[in-house]
């Protein structure tokens, strides 16, 4: 899956955005889950969630603030 940009972001409504940053979250924890028990097999995963998310909550801090 690639990486998503600032501007995929804000093309999304105010419902799609929270719903992909809860996912965001979701799939983080997992991994992190996965990442203490030994089994994360992709390292990268990690670092590409983890600075998705918080692209999508920039970009939705963005959008509360105007």
């Amino acid at each position: 899956m690639p990486k998503k940009k600032a501007k995929d972001f804000r093309g999304m409504s105010a419902n799609e955005l929270s719903a992909h940053i809860r996912s965001l979250r979701e799939e983080y924890f997992n991994l992190r889950i996965q990442q203490a028990t030994g089994q994360l097999e992709n390292n990268q995963r990690l670092r590409i969630v983890r600075k998705e998310l918080a692209c999508a909550l920039t970009v939705q801090g963005e959008a509360a603030a105007q």
